[in-house]
Parts: structure tokens; sequence; C-alpha cells
């Protein structure tokens, strides 16, 4: 049985690293690896559990690994990273100034200039040098290589011409040009572009190492937010012991203000409990005796002891954290394109840098314009931004999700939102609450409604079935006596029977008392048949051989369900209802929502046939349901949305998750889905489209290395920035 193994890596400095580390734990019999360059994380599903083996096989390919943790291992390093950036930016930019402007460049100013900034082009650079040294150990050449070859071919130019070209002469001046031209001469340094573009390309990484931290937050914070510590009650004595020691049936107290440590029943108390974390609501829950509470959420009000029925990974917050740690971990379609893209560009711009070297010269050119072409090749067609443009979009979308209480489950699921058309909806638990509730009574002629609700009492009280427990509420807010009855019998789809003070009392459907001979009015009779008709279940209630009256009861609609159809039509959805339900009851439901393509008495392999019957007409579908019998038709369809508040089965087979169970959500989980991805294909755009253009100008020798370096570590921080900008998604729930 294949097992997850979760490695975090160190050293890793763009996509080509991640991508060669991949191919060689892929190369392990029996492993199927992913290396997420955004997350610094290796994710391999193994026949067998052996971390040291791949540990080695990463350590084999230059790299640092070890076993993950949930600690920010992202945020190792960057002290020394920063540092660099700090002493090379305050060299560089008088160096910069002082290279720019001849009016300031005294007397063997170059001389000063190449002293200082060769410093800055080893120890600075040593970073990118380093990576490419071990790449090139290893047979490999990254987007490390480029910046290396890049840095170190302008300080050697510059070193040569000082020694033994012309640069080295008392008196030489230079200025900037952002055009060159093929026939222009002398000889010219280029030790502040080596220092510059150093200073660029730290820039660039810092930058990125401090967005993919901030893209990860929502995931720590989440990781973070559980309780430390629990008060649980042994042998009637309070001890406050640390959360891993938490069992499952322990009796906790929580108080005003802390954290509830685990998920669980409240057994005694009343309270109020911030749920904001877990769903994204802001207006507290009110909790009761028999209540469910998640692990994590605050208690605001209220001394609460409640009993532990989850603890650990098997809790709400643990899963919520484990499904968006998956979907950061992956990779869509367009991931796996851009790592190809980026495995074999690197190549094939160190073929092109050297062959603009050899065309320029050949052509007549100096060889300081030759070589100021080549340099900005190398520097300016570093993909950095490809191996950027999914992981970062995809870790600030689900972070932003999981913060909202919607849970995406991978990236495969943003490339499924894209031509959604159809969303199927199932009716109960999804569109209404799940929870049967008396909607309106008939009475008999002369009969008192007060001993309708006594025998119906008397009848149902002490029963689990849904209908039985919810004439009992109602009858008990009524103010209905509880008798004693005696010879008890329940008639499986039919109803009860009993002996009331020696009458017998029935409540059932009207055709099984009718077949026992109990008499029914025609006014009742015209009743039940009204009720019925508006998709309501009917159960009539009789004594002594004579109906007293009929009770109606419905499983109400939510009250945002209206709103939530019509977000999903504005949506370009076409909502489809699809219920267990009898038709009359279904088309109620569907009417009352908008929506008017229903599918009744379905049953789970029903639903799942319907959603291959749309797919099959080429249609893209989507799903919601809540309930076991929902998990076929989510597994089936394009996307399956899961309500949070139903079976785990059906969160199983869901693709997103909405952890709250708001219909209203349904919408934002899709918008989520779409816009991540609009983000991921416009990062990918520019990241192409900033290459594609950059190199022929770079080729034709129109672009300034010490520009070109600029200009590539400004495009990674436009993917990044533009990745970020998910962290303002707002739901429209909150507007309303």
């Amino acid at each position: 049985m294949s097992q997850v193994i979760q490695l975090d890596i160190e050293g890793m400095t763009c996509a080509s690293c991640a991508n060669r580390i991949e191919k060689a734990l892929n190369k392990v019999e029996g492993a199927e690896a992913s290396v997420n360059y955004a997350t610094e994380r290796a994710t391999i599903m193994a026949d067998s559990v052996d971390e040291q083996a791949f540990i080695q096989v990463v350590e084999s390919t230059g790299y640092h690994a070890h076993p993950h943790t949930d600690g920010d291992v992202t945020a190792e390093g960057r002290s020394p990273l920063m540092t660099r950036l700090i002493v090379s930016a305050v060299v560089s930019l008088p160096l910069m100034v002082l290279s720019m402007i001849p009016a300031l460049q005294f007397i063997g100013w170059q001389w000063v200039v190449s002293a200082l900034a060769l410093p800055i082009a080893t120890w600075g650079a040593w970073p990118f040098h380093r990576a490419a040294a071990v790449n090139l150990r290893h047979g490999v050449v990254t987007m490390d290589t480029l910046i290396s070859l890049g840095v170190l071919a302008a300080a050697g130019w510059s070193l040569y011409a000082l020694f033994f070209g012309g640069a080295g002469r008392l008196g030489m001046t230079m200025s900037l040009t952002l055009f060159g031209s093929p026939d222009q001469a002398g000889h010219e340094i280029y030790m502040e572009v080596a220092a510059a573009v150093t200073t660029f390309m730290l820039m660039g990484r810092y930058l990125e190492h401090r967005a993919k931290r901030d893209a990860g937050a929502a995931l720590r914070a989440l990781l973070e937010s559980g309780a430390v510590e629990a008060t649980v009650v042994r042998d009637g004595v309070e001890r406050v012991v640390p959360i891993a020691l938490v069992r499952v049936g322990d009796i906790l107290v929580v108080r005003p203000g802390e954290r509830i440590p685990t998920d669980g029943l409240i057994r005694e108390g009343n309270g109020s409990v911030d749920t904001s974390m877990m769903t994204g609501e802001s207006v507290p829950r009110e909790v009761v005796p028999g209540d469910g509470v998640w692990g994590g959420t605050i208690n605001l009000q209220g001394l609460l002891r409640m009993e532990a029925t989850r603890v650990g990974a098997d809790t709400e917050l643990a899963r919520m954290a484990s499904l968006v740690e998956s979907a950061q971990a992956g990779k869509s379609a367009s991931q796996r394109l851009a790592d190809r893209v980026s495995a074999v560009f690197v190549p094939i711009v160190i073929v092109i840098s050297v062959l603009t070297l050899i065309g320029w010269l050949v052509s007549g050119a100096t060889p300081d314009f030759a070589f100021q072409a080549a340099v900005a090749t190398l520097i300016i067609a570093c993909p950095c931004a490809l191996g950027l443009a999914t992981p970062t979009a995809l870790l600030v979308g689900t972070g932003r999700g999981a913060q909202l209480g919607l849970l995406i489950r991978g990236p495969e699921v943003l490339e499924t939102s894209r031509n959604l058309d159809t969303i199927v909806l199932d009716k109960t638990g999804t569109l209404t609450t799940g929870v049967m509730q008396v909607s309106s009574l008939a009475l008999a002629r002369g009969v008192e409604e007060s001993a309708l609700w006594d025998v119906a009492l008397s009848l149902e009280y002490g029963s689990e079935h849904p209908i039985g427990r919810a004439i009992v509420d109602h009858a008990r807010a009524q103010g209905a006596d509880i008798h004693t009855v005696t010879d008890f019998t329940a008639v499986v789809g039919r109803g009860v029977e009993a002996k009331l003070k020696g009458d017998s009392v029935m409540a059932g459907t009207l055709e099984w008392l009718t077949s026992r001979d109990v008499v029914c009015d025609e006014d009742l009779h015209e009743a039940v048949s009204t009720l019925r008709g508006n998709g309501e279940t009917v159960i009539v209630v009789a004594r002594k051989g004579s109906a007293l009256g009929a009770i109606a009861l419905a499983d109400s609609v939510r009250e945002t369900s209206a709103q939530a159809v019509a977000d999903l039509k504005a949506l370009g959805l076409e909502p489809v209802m699809a219920s267990g339900d009898h038709d009359v009851v279904a088309r109620a439901v569907a009417k009352a929502v908008g929506i008017t393509r229903v599918y009744s008495a379905m049953t789970p392999e029903g639903k799942a046939s319907l959603i291959t019957e749309l797919q099959s007409e080429g249609r893209n579908v989507a799903m919601v349901g809540d309930g076991i019998n929902d998990a076929p038709g989510l597994a089936s369809a394009n996307l399956g949305i899961a309500m949070g508040s139903g079976s785990d089965a059906a969160m199983t087979a869901g693709d997103i998750t909405i952890v709250r169970g708001d219909v209203l959500a349904i919408a934002d989980g899709v918008r989520l889905a779409k816009r991540t991805l609009r983000t991921i294909q416009a990062n990918l755009f520019w990241a192409f489209a900033y290459n594609v253009a950059a190199i022929p100008l770079a080729v034709a020798g129109v672009l300034n290395p010490l520009i070109a370096g600029l200009a590539m570590a400004l495009s990674s921080v436009f993917v990044v920035t533009n990745s970020l900008r998910l962290r303002s998604f707002r739901p429209t729930t909150q507007h309303r």
C-alpha cells in the first residue's frame, strides 16, 4: 500500500532545481514524487516508507532535505540573504551613479569602482555561483547558471579591459547607454553591471522568499490556531494537560475566552462561540448541550463542559490543514508545462548567448558591444517568473480559501473550474435545512388543538425518527401534556399505534389509518390532499377510531437558497436539482429557489448516472451535496462541491468543501477557483511574454545588461505580487 512522505528541501534557488530533484526522486523504483519550489517541499508516494533513502537521493543532487515539519522552514537562511542584499545595495548604488555620470568620474575612478564591485560580484553573488557550481557537477544548468555566468562574464571582461585593454588608462570616462550601436568603439568596464545585476537578483530572490512566506501565512495561521493545553476532568478533578494527552471521551472544561481544545459535543452549559477561523463567518454561534464544536474556535461566553469526540489528526482543523497542504503541494497542467519549458530553456539561452557574441563579432561590431549583447541575453532570459507563476498563486488562493471556510483540494480543481456550465444541486441538507419542522395543522370538525397535540406528543415521545422528533419538539412548544402509553407498536413506513388511558390512539399516513377503519371527515380528507400537493409530509392523528386532525411537516428551504441559485446563474451555470424525494416535494422546493430542471426519486447510483448523462451531452458539470448518498455523484462530477455540514464520505469525494455549510458560499467557492486560475494564467502569460519579447531585444543589442538585470528581477516580483492580490478576495456573502 502506497504511503505519503513529505520532505522539506533546502538550497533550491529556482524552478529548475525543483525539476532536477523531482526527476531524481522519480527514478527510485515504486516512487512517484512532486517537488514544489514555492513550498520548498517534496511529496512522495512510495510503496515502502524509507525517508532516509529519499533524503540521500536529494543530498546526492546537491541539496539538503529533512522530514517535513509544521514549522516555517522557509524562514531559515533569510538573514544571510538579507545581509548580502543590504551590503550589495549600499555599495552598488554609488558605483552605478559614478559609472553613469562622467562629471563625477575623477582620475582613476574605474580602479576604485572595480575594487569595490569585485567583492559584490563574488561574495554578494555567492549563492548563485554556489548553486551553479553544484548543478554543474551534476551536468545540469539552471537559472542560477545564467545569473552566475552573466555576473562573472561582466566582471571578467572588466578585468581584461582594465589590464589588457584601454579601460585602465587614467582619464577614461564612460556613461550609461540604454541602446547600444554596433559601431561604437572604446574599451569600457562593466563592473557596475556585475554589482547592480547581483543586487537586483538578490532583491528579486529576497522578495520572492518574502512573498512565499506571505503566501503560506494563511496555512501557518491555521496550523498555529489550535489550543496547546486543555482542562480535563478526571476522577472528578480538573487538570490542565497538553493537548496531545487529550483522548476521545474525555470531559473538558472550556472557560470564556479560551480556545476549544478539540472537536466535541457540548454536554453542559450554554455559550457563544467564535467560529470565524473555521467558517469565515464573523457572527458568533450560540451553542447548547448536544451541539457540536470545533477545536481551535473560541468560547466567547459561558462555562462549557464538552466531550472530546475527535482528537489530533482527526479534528476538523487538522483535516482542513491537511487538505490545504495537499492542494499547495500539487501541480496543475499549466505548472507542469512551465516546468518542462524551464528545464530546456536554460541550455537554449546559453547557446543563444554564445551565438549572439559570435554573430556580432563576425558582423564587425566592437568586442564591447558583442559582449554587452551576450551578457544581456544571459541575464534577461532567466525564466524565474515561469517557476513562480503557478505555485505562488496556488499558495495564496488556497490559503485565502481556508481563511474563508472554502477548502480547495488541489490545483487540478482550478483547471476544472474553467469551463463549468452546469451545476447539479442535492435538495435535502443543501438547498433545504435537512431538518423536518411542523409547517401547518388541519383539525377535524369539533376537535380542540390541545387534544391533538396531547395524543401526538404521547405517541411520538422518545421517537428517533426525524418526523417523530419534529412533532415532539413542536407539541412541547405548544404546552402539550405527555401521557403514558401502553401496547406501543410501530409499523415501518406507515405509523405508530398504542393505548392511551384505555383508548386506541394512532398516528400515521391517511391511507394506513383508513385501512384500519379510522373515520376521517370530508373536510380533513380535502385538507390532507391540499397539504400533500404543496409538497409537505402529512401525519394524521386519531383516537378511538376517529381522526383528530392532520399535522403537515416540511424540510424547510434555507433562507439563502434562492439567492445562492441566482448567484450560480450569474456565473453562467445552469442549476439542476437531483433529489431522492418524490416529485411533488422536489418540484415545490425547486420552484421556491428558482430551479426549473428537476430530477426526483433519485438513488445514489441515479445521481451518478445523471452526472454521466449530462457529461455525455458535452456539459462540464459541478455537483453540490452533503450526504453519503451524494458521494458517487460528487466523485463522478467534473467538480464536486461538498457541504461541510454533511457526511465525511461526501467531503472525501468533493473537490471543494464548503466548511460552514452555507449555500451562498457555493458561488464563492467557484469564484475563488476561477479567480485563482485566472491569476495563474495571467502570471504564465506575462512570464512567457516577458521572455519572448526581451530575448530578441537583448540579442539585437538594444538592452544594457544593467537594465536587463533589473527587468528580470522585476518580472519575478510582478508575478508574486500579482498572486498576492488574491488575498483581497472577498466573499459576496459578507455584503448581504
